[in-house]
């Protein structure tokens, strides 16, 4: 068991395709690895510690920055297939050879891909407030000037619906994401914005025929978390 915490584990890097991928890594060594691929314009610092710190307990925990997010180096690729493959790289440059996923939001959709991409990779799935090519509602506007500057108002508004008592679990939410205090992520730049929200867009996009016919080649177990659901698994 590492005795580090989502609080307190290093930030570490690996070099993958020329680009050093940021990473921080505890929990319970000797397993499967457990890769979280984070939210749009989210870096490490931006999960609920309550979930990664009780998934340690029996997982061997990896946070990850892909290409160009946050403290990782490079730029961050404008399509989702790119950002599969670079996540794959960085697998690979871990030298892993089977992995459980949590995507969250566009990470989500980078775990479909992979898992198309990598079958023998994935073993196990969550999805979590995520959507499959060519989805309802995929198409993402441009971030309003308000969530550009409180990037708070944007998360309770993206993750949790407006109820009183799923807003008061986002901000829960919020508050228990600075609990780590030393060796906080880089932000997110402009250029990750711009890119995560094209690759959205693209992936949302309605194809004129075989809507959702990738799903049924995603042949892992896979656990789906819808949005209107996180705020109510977070008050529970």
């Amino acid at each position: 068991m590492s005795t580090f915490s989502h609080e307190t584990a290093p930030t570490e890097f690996v070099k993958s395709n020329g680009i050093q991928i940021a990473y921080r890594r505890f929990g319970k060594r000797g397993g499967r690895p457990l890769v979280f691929l984070q939210y749009l314009t989210a870096g490490l610092d931006d999960w609920d510690p309550l979930v990664t710190n009780g998934l340690a307990l029996d997982h061997d925990v990896v946070l990850v920055n892909n290409s160009g997010v946050a403290s990782s180096s490079g730029e961050t690729p404008n399509t989702i297939d790119q950002m599969a493959k670079d996540a794959s790289g960085f697998c690979d440059a871990m030298g892993f050879k089977e992995i459980d996923v949590v995507g969250f939001s566009i990470g989500g959709m980078v775990a479909q891909q992979l898992a198309l991409d990598r079958p023998n990779l994935l073993h196990r799935i969550i999805l979590w407030g995520t959507g499959p090519r060519g989805g309802e509602g995929m198409t993402f506007p441009e971030l309003s000037e308000k969530d550009k500057i409180d990037p708070v108002v944007f998360l309770l508004a993206a993750f949790f619906t407006p109820t009183e008592a799923s807003q008061s679990a986002g901000k829960a939410f919020v508050e228990r994401m600075a609990w780590r205090r030393e060796d906080r992520d880089e932000p997110v730049s402009k250029q990750t914005e711009d890119a995560q929200i094209m690759a959205l867009r693209t992936w949302g996009t309605v194809p004129s025929s075989g809507r959702y016919q990738t799903l049924n080649k995603i042949k892992q177990k896979t656990l789906i978390i819808p949005r209107e659901n996180c705020s109510r698994r977070k008050a529970a």
